[in-house]
């Protein structure tokens, strides 16, 4: 079988904390000098794929690399893509990479729809290593690891956020499955107390708040004890809710 000519899709994690507040190098250097070679992106947001790009040494200048912003959802509906456009460098045979604003493209991202396209494409897909909230809340969660499930977003409204919150308690107690759950910053208070009023009180939840950040906090508690004394949800601070009923 004759090698593709297509270029790779790399998948490239960014910190979960802020450029700013980013002390050393995240990812290893082989990674670190493959990614800094790349010319075209595909990015969340223009604005951060450039600061971080701006931390890894890219060998051309920031402004002249090609960073396409990722479509987002309409309507709460996936967006729909020409991928042989979106992809078109690496149909065209270079590499090119996919960033997400923090954390690991395509979980909880839309880049995932460009690397299920790239599958379809014939385009080899590369991750690469880097910072998973997912993985390190679960780690320090002392919740069941060996099944667990990423649930992502819940509703907005209250009512539903309530209802998907005691259905997927029933799932946890059935399954012994670990629920993790995010959201965005300025809601983590909202989602927090709501996990407090409807969890059943012997349901274990872990509150795990900026992970390798400077206000990293991991706390796990029984919905029992969370309820003498509430979470208070840093501003701004990403947040990973995690569940054991």
């Amino acid at each position: 079988m004759k090698p593709t000519p297509h270029g790779r899709l790399l998948l490239i994690p960014t910190p979960l904390q802020q450029p700013e507040e980013c002390q050393q190098p995240w990812l290893l250097e082989p990674d670190r000098q493959r990614v800094s070679a790349l010319t075209d992106f595909l990015v969340e947001t223009p604005k951060a794929a450039r600061r971080w790009l701006g931390l890894l040494g890219m060998q051309q200048p920031i402004r002249d690399l090609q960073l396409r912003a990722l479509p987002g959802k309409s309507e709460g509906k996936a967006p729909r893509l020409d991928a042989r456009d979106w992809l078109a460098p690496a149909l065209e045979g270079r590499d090119m990479g996919l960033l997400s604003d923090a954390g690991c493209p395509g979980v909880a991202d839309p880049g995932a729809l460009l690397v299920e396209a790239a599958h379809q494409l014939g385009i080899e897909v590369v991750p690469l290593v880097g910072p998973s909230s997912l993985l390190l809340g679960l780690m320090a969660s002392g919740l069941n690891g060996q099944r667990f499930a990423f649930q992502g977003y819940l509703p907005k409204a209250a009512d539903e956020r309530a209802q998907t919150i005691a259905r997927l308690a029933q799932r946890s107690r059935h399954e012994r499955e670990t629920q993790l759950l995010i959201e965005t910053p300025y809601r983590n208070q909202a989602m927090a107390d709501a996990l407090v009023a409807h969890l059943p009180e012997d349901a274990r939840l872990c509150v795990a708040t900026d992970l390798t950040g400077p206000a990293q906090r991991v706390e796990t508690r029984t919905v029992q004890d969370w309820r003498r004394k509430p979470p208070v949800m840093p501003d701004k601070r990403p947040a990973l809710f995690l569940f054991l009923a």
